[in-house]
């Protein structure tokens, strides 16, 4: 399954990544996709954002216990 996603990028760094794409003989849309997932490997990998994601769990979990109906507690 996949999705379309539309992003803005000013004219001179999709003109760059078009250019690389072409050089790496690969479509621009796949040499986005492979940066991408780079990216979120080095997320996975990251101590830092690791605590700030953990963080943002526990922020979260807590504002969904307050909002949960009382029946449910």
């Amino acid at each position: 399954e996949t999705r379309i996603t539309t992003i803005r990028q000013p004219a001179e760094q999709a003109d760059e990544v078009e250019f690389v794409a072409r050089v790496e003989g690969k479509a621009a849309s796949e040499f986005i996709r492979d940066a991408i997932a780079a990216h979120l490997e080095s997320r996975r990998t990251d101590p830092d954002f690791q605590q700030r994601l953990r963080a943002r769990i526990k922020a979260d979990r807590e504002i969904l216990d307050r909002l949960e109906e009382p029946e449910a507690r």
